[in-house]
């Protein structure tokens, strides 16, 4: 048999061509396309959430008093913005 792409003599049962590296046949198994996520959906999905967590902050703001209840608004924020970042790191990976 002949290389398709060099010319070379080969083997019968070659799978590569052993001069220049060419495949004797076409590959069974293609790839799986990988699925295109949307950029935009993902941009929509972190403005929804921060504006739900500003609006948490006012709603809290104004209906809690004393400092327990402070605490509590603190903590609320803290723990959307890290569910935001950790988001934003997931995405980028």
């Amino acid at each position: 048999m002949q290389c398709r792409k060099c010319g070379a003599e080969i083997a019968d049962k070659a799978l590569i061509c052993y001069k220049c590296g060419t495949a004797t046949t076409e590959a069974k198994y293609q790839p799986a396309p990988l699925p295109r996520s949307s950029s935009r959906a993902g941009v929509v999905a972190t403005v929804i959430a921060l504006a739900l967590i500003v609006v948490l902050f006012v709603v809290m703001g104004r209906v809690a008093t004393g400092e327990s209840s402070q605490f509590v608004r603190y903590a609320a924020v803290v723990v959307a913005m890290l569910i935001v970042a950790l988001r934003a790191f997931a995405r980028r990976r």
